[in-house]
């Protein structure tokens, strides 16, 4: 090829590679950054940030954690549900837990660990998601002075799942001889959730057994079958980041966050009301409460001594 036909063609190259990169490095980013400075835009390309007292303190479409620097939920706020992105509401790792439905048995914990103060994540103890659900609805359930209980759970917050080992039938059911509360590991004064199961006495689950070999069969008991307790405050949002809650579970907060701020719990109710959105365009969706907003608001007009404008 000719020295002059090369020289064309990677001169028409390079052309190209400037005028590209003058339109999608340069051209097309300005305009979208001097469109997001339009009037409406604006909030929404600088992330819908929520301010208080002058400064940042969220994000209108994300939501976040009202805890103490233990994890403990601050009694005078209203609590969020669940976050499954990263360490919570973590916007760089949004996402689910990817657990479903059938994700019921809990993978125990080192007794020889635990023996030594280890606590029980750092001995391997990794709950399943039904463990996960029965546990937060146990605690809500006291801290919010409700019914925790829900179904397929234990009294004490763990999923109710028994592993059935025993002769099968050519109609695929199992005649029990041996059946573990796989949820309920074997310790010192131990019981277990139920005393027997079709006439066969129920076991606590022995560390290093292999119990994957029975029918894992999940026990309803006798909880209600509306639980107190709302599925949100129990699960986490698709992304880890939904900022609202729904107004079940708001309602069940009003009078620990009155006692806590020393008001009626109707005055809770009211500003509750009035950050709660109906569906959108009267059917998509369901009912919502935002919790940060909410949260500011009570800070707003019943302030709890060194929390002013703060979480």
């Amino acid at each position: 090829m000719p020295v002059s036909d090369l020289i064309r063609q990677h001169s028409a190259a390079l052309r190209a590679l400037l005028i590209l990169t003058l339109i999608t490095g340069f051209a097309y980013p300005g305009i979208v950054w001097v469109a997001g400075q339009l009037p409406g835009l604006h909030d929404k390309s600088h992330g819908s940030i929520v301010e208080a007292g002058g400064q940042a303190v969220g994000s209108s479409l994300l939501g976040q954690s009202f805890t103490d620097t233990n994890g403990n939920p601050i009694t005078w706020y209203f609590q969020s549900r669940p976050s499954a992105a990263g360490d919570g509401y973590d916007s760089l790792a949004s996402g689910g837990s990817n657990l479903g439905p059938e994700n019921i048995v809990d993978t125990p914990a080192d007794p020889a660990l635990l023996a030594t103060g280890t606590d029980p994540e750092s001995a391997g103890f990794t709950p399943s998601l039904l463990t996960q659900v029965c546990t937060r609805s146990h605690e809500i359930g006291l801290r919010e002075g409700v019914d925790g209980a829900r179904p397929f759970c234990t009294p004490d917050g763990v999923g109710a799942a028994l592993s059935v080992m025993g002769t099968y039938t050519a109609d695929g059911a199992v005649i029990p001889e041996w059946v573990v509360s796989v949820n309920e590991p074997c310790r010192a004064g131990s019981t277990v959730f139920r005393a027997e199961y079709q006439g066969v006495p129920v076991e606590c689950a022995q560390y290093g057994e292999d119990y994957s070999t029975g029918r894992i069969v999940p026990i309803a008991e006798d909880a209600p079958s509306q639980p107190a307790v709302p599925a949100d405050a129990v699960t986490s949002s698709g992304s880890g980041l939904d900022p609202h809650i729904s107004p079940a579970y708001a309602a069940i907060q009003v009078n620990r966050v009155a006692a806590a701020r020393g008001i009626e719990p109707a005055a809770v109710r009211e500003i509750v009301a009035a950050h709660t959105s109906s569906r959108v365009l009267g059917f998509a969706g369901e009912p919502r409460v935002h919790v940060l907003e909410l949260n500011l608001d009570l800070d707003s007009r019943y302030p709890v001594s060194g929390t002013a404008n703060g979480q």
